[in-house]
């Protein structure tokens, strides 16, 4: 065997670590790069609800998705109602603690108790931070059409949106961790999507939200999963958290 082809084969295990190194460090840039895309996002529609210049684009969506010889009725036949009110409901605070219950419990059985603690803390600080907001900006709901579900709270931003893709974005990426090709990997992550987008599509259609609502929702939500991923890879990397799985 000749010399160069030696130092090679003495290379390669370096190379791959560093290779490995800097993937692992591109996409925690990435992951930077999106939260603060999310939240350049959310600010941006907050500052336009407040000066009330979504008035005249949500008014339109919201009667779009209406019959406009009758404003009660949404359009489509009412199986179609029906099947966004289930989608609606997979973003209520009910069945998001019914998940983040069997999430622990399953964490919990497995004796990873610090990613336990780290998952609990996401979402139910993700649960305060919607309150806050709603509160803060204390924005009344849509008054154009009767509303397609109860509603009790403040509307900006959509607490279904908001703990829908929060929630459902990180069960994706968890899942996308155990599996073994990209393809899949993209499979679920987009499926973790559309259902984030239909839950808030959902409010829309029903008429308990304005559409800008739903928007600050999906991006508030997004910037908390994502700054939750963050926080999980560096306690993970110094082993201060359990991993899930294997780093993908």
């Amino acid at each position: 065997m000749s010399v160069p082809h030696r130092f090679v084969l003495a290379l390669r295990p370096l190379l791959g670590v560093a290779g490995s190194a800097v993937a692992r460090e591109f996409r925690t840039l990435m992951l930077i790069f999106l939260a603060g895309v999310a939240v350049w996002g959310f600010l941006e529609i907050a500052d336009e609800v407040v000066e009330g210049q979504t008035h005249a684009i949500d008014t339109a969506i919201l009667l779009a998705l209406r019959n406009p010889a009758d404003p009660a009725d949404p359009i489509g036949p009412k199986w179609v109602e029906e099947m966004f009110r289930d989608f609606t409901a997979l973003g209520g605070v009910a069945v998001i603690l019914f998940i983040t219950l069997g999430i622990t419990g399953y964490l919990a059985l497995q004796r990873k108790h610090r990613a336990l603690i780290l998952f609990a803390v996401a979402v139910f600080g993700g649960l305060l931070i919607n309150t806050m907001l709603k509160i803060g900006f204390d924005r009344p709901r849509p008054d154009l059409v009767p509303h397609g579900a109860y509603v009790y709270t403040a509307s900006f931003p959509s607490g279904h949106a908001m703990l829908a893709t929060a929630t459902y974005l990180t069960l994706g990426a968890l899942l996308a961790r155990m599996l073994p090709d990209w393809r899949t990997k993209l499979f679920v992550l987009t499926m973790a999507a559309v259902l984030c987008f239909l839950v808030g599509f959902s409010r829309v259609y029903l008429g308990v939200h304005w559409p800008s609502d739903v928007a600050a929702g999906w991006m508030v939500g997004a910037a908390w999963a994502l700054l939750w991923w963050l926080v999980a890879r560096w306690l993970q990397r110094r082993q201060i958290v359990e991993e899930t799985e294997t780093e993908a």
